[in-house]
């Protein structure tokens, strides 16, 4: 278990290139940014989707641990839902 995410050291943060909406200029969103100004415009290009550790971070899985880690990807079923189904 870490005492600090290992996902917050910039060195490994990524980035996606989006489209402006407003003006089409190419604008880079990192994987921990949500939106950013677009430098042509001044608007604001938001993501698709608020960005989750799970996804982007390397070290997600040894810092939630294995089981959390599939549950947090859909990955597990749920054992209750199993149980039921069995019985």
């Amino acid at each position: 278990m870490y005492s600090k995410c290992p996902g917050q050291d910039f060195r490994n943060l990524r980035v996606e290139l989006y489209k402006c909406p407003n003006c089409g200029a190419e604008v880079e969103i990192f994987s921990d940014e949500i939106k950013v100004k677009c430098k042509k415009c001044g608007k604001y290009v938001y993501k698709e989707k608020i960005p989750s550790c799970i996804e982007w971070c390397a070290s997600a899985r040894q810092c939630l641990g294995e089981e959390r880690w599939k549950q947090l990807r859909g990955e597990e079923k749920d054992d209750s839902k199993s149980k039921e189904e069995d019985s």
